[in-house]
């Protein structure tokens, strides 16, 4: 294993349209592709809220509050089971060096925990604005549907996408079609262990209720028998301009791999249970 190395440049880039993997491509091909998306979305073919063969995930109640630390001690972890983030979405075939990656799940009333054990060779954030091309720095994904309902997301609450920043931000796109940053829905740490990395990120819930800039919003609390929408990713660079993969935890045997930003019909699904 080649030892684990921390890349961090500062380039000037301009802004983009709000489109995730919007960077150098002509303007044309961009459009072409949200355009096929939604498409696809839309299409008798994704009527289903949810593409079939999605996986289940039943996540057990913490029974102490989760130290978010990136140590992963604490004895709740020992009671969830891991999940492999494998299926490519994006980019050339890939070793086990350059990326490897799983995560388990927790939760509480207040929120939900993850962690997620990730070999990556090299570490690269290539924009200190954490709202410039945040996709095509290495970053974990987290995507939540608060009712596993599916649909429609880009330029709406109705599910959520966190890019988790090696500076522990999360950024998603607003309903005005902005990206911004949502980091007070969470909280993450990450450490390096041998040749892993030990990422640990709690997030509170929020349902399609949301609304951006308003001081009313409130997270949903969480009970046994809740049903959450869930899919964790991983965009890889090893200090190119734009990310070399892009590898989640739930197959995409149909349309655009890369369209779990618009599509929640992509994510799978959460049981918590005592």
């Amino acid at each position: 294993m080649t030892a684990l190395s921390i890349t961090n440049q500062k380039r000037a880039y301009t802004d983009r349209p709000e489109i995730e993997g919007a960077t150098d491509v002509p303007l044309f091909m961009r459009i072409i592709g949200v355009i096929m998306a939604a498409t696809w979305l839309f299409s008798g073919v994704a009527e289903a809220s949810h593409l079939p063969d999605r996986s289940t995930y039943s996540a057990p109640k913490a029974s102490a509050t989760i130290r978010v630390d990136g140590v992963a001690d604490d004895a709740a972890w020992a009671e969830a089971e891991w999940r492999e983030i494998k299926y490519r979405w994006l980019g050339p075939e890939y070793t086990a060096e350059d990326f490897n990656g799983r995560f388990k799940l927790v939760w509480t009333p207040e929120r939900i925990y993850i962690l997620a054990e990730i070999e990556d060779d090299i570490l690269f954030d290539g924009h200190r604005d954490p709202l410039v091309q945040y996709w095509d720095d290495d970053c974990p994904e987290i995507f939540i549907d608060e009712d596993y309902s599916g649909g429609e997301h880009q330029f709406n609450h109705n599910a959520f996408a966190y890019h988790m920043s090696l500076d522990n931000r999360a950024i998603d796109i607003g309903s005005d079609g902005k990206k911004r940053e949502y980091t007070d829905h969470t909280e993450s740490r990450w450490r390096q262990q041998g040749d892993k990395v030990i990422w640990e990120v709690a997030i509170e819930i929020y349902d399609d209720s949301f609304v951006d800039d308003s001081e009313e919003n409130e997270p949903v609390k969480l009970s046994a028998g809740k049903v959450l929408g869930l899919m964790v990713a991983y965009c890889d660079n090893d200090g190119s301009e734009l990310r070399e993969n892009f590898i989640g935890s739930e197959s995409v045997p149909t349309g655009p791999k890369d369209r779990g930003y618009i599509d929640a019909g992509l994510f799978g699904k959460v049981v918590l249970h005592e």
